[in-house]
Formats: structure tokens, C-alpha cells, sequence
């Protein structure tokens, strides 16, 4: 009987603490909707001060696409249309001064894993060079070999490995 009367005496208590508390009921997103406009409070200085500045506008991420460039076989200097295009892309660089890189060397199949970790360091490195030469600071540029790993044609062509061996760029921020 105790028992009946404890239980009677909670339900008696959570009524009355509703009824007297009627925000006890609403959801979370009614407890932060305003149901009526708030006024500001009145105040004689709620002009900003003569020697405030306006917040500055986010900065616009900044769409940059840089083009791959490709090697002839066992070969680390720059052809004379990469050179074309990493003048280009110095160019857009230099624009975009915010910008970081990171350039990937790569490889066909053919060869050791070993020599081709070289050699993708190599045409990275080459590509680095040119853009540094070219105006682009170097504490900008980042590079990294992956010799034969990461193809992006399958097969055992000319073609297939002209594609793989490749300087991938990959912006950073």
C-alpha cells in the first residue's frame, strides 16, 4: 500500500511541477525559438567607435587546377611542352600566394621499385626546380615519389606507361 501511495504522490508532484512550469514540456527547439521578437535594450551608444573596422570578408577557397605533366622512359628532364605548362602554372602560383603544393613523382612498370622511387624523386624534384626558378617559393612546394605504385593506366603499353609516367600536382590550401 506504500508503494501505492509513493507512486500517487509522484504523479501528484510531476502535474503540479508541469502545470506551474509550462517550458517543462516544450522540445529543445521550442526552448530556443524566440516566441516573440526581443527589442535591443535602449542605449545611448550603440554606434560603433570612429576607429572600429569592419570584419573582413572570409577568404574565397581558391580554385586552382594545375595540369599533369609527362616524361619520356627512364627520363627526368622537362620537355619543352612541360615547360610550357609549369610556366603556367608558376604563373597561377604566384597569383595565388596562399596556395601550397605538393608534387608527385611517378613511373611506368618497368624497373625496380627501388630505381623508380629515384627516379619519380627525380621528376618531381625537376618540376620543383623549374617552378622555383621560375618565381614560386620553394617553402611552398612539397614532393614525394611513388615510383611505380599508384598507376593510373592498367596494361603493358606504350601508351599505358606513357601515362604513369607523370608529375602530379596536388594543392595543399
Amino acid at each position: 500500500m506504500k508503494i501505492f501511495f509513493s507512486v500517487i504522490l509522484c504523479v501528484l508532484f510531476i502535474s503540479v511541477f508541469l502545470a506551474c512550469n509550462p517550458g517543462a514540456t516544450r522540445t529543445p527547439d521550442e526552448l530556443f525559438r524566440a516566441e516573440e521578437p526581443m527589442e535591443a535594450p535602449a542605449q545611448e551608444s550603440m554606434k560603433a567607435p570612429a576607429e572600429a573596422k569592419p570584419v573582413q570578408q572570409a577568404v574565397k577557397p581558391v580554385k586552382l587546377s594545375l595540369e599533369t605533366v609527362y616524361f619520356g622512359y627512364d627520363r627526368f628532364d622537362l620537355t619543352d611542352e612541360s615547360r610550357l605548362i609549369l610556366a603556367e602554372h608558376a604563373k597561377k602560383l604566384k597569383e595565388n600566394p596562399g596556395v601550397k603544393i605538393l608534387i608527385e613523382g611517378h613511373c611506368d612498370e618497368r624497373g625496380t621499385i627501388e630505381y623508380n622511387l629515384a627516379l619519380g624523386d627525380k621528376r618531381a624534384s625537376a618540376v620543383e626546380d623549374y617552378l622555383v626558378n621560375y618565381g614560386v617559393d620553394p617553402g611552398r612546394i612539397s614532393t614525394i615519389s611513388y615510383g611505380k605504385e599508384r598507376p593510373v593506366a592498367a596494361g603493358h603499353t606504350e601508351e599505358s606507361w606513357f601515362w604513369n609516367r607523370r608529375a602530379v600536382f596536388v594543392i595543399l590550401e
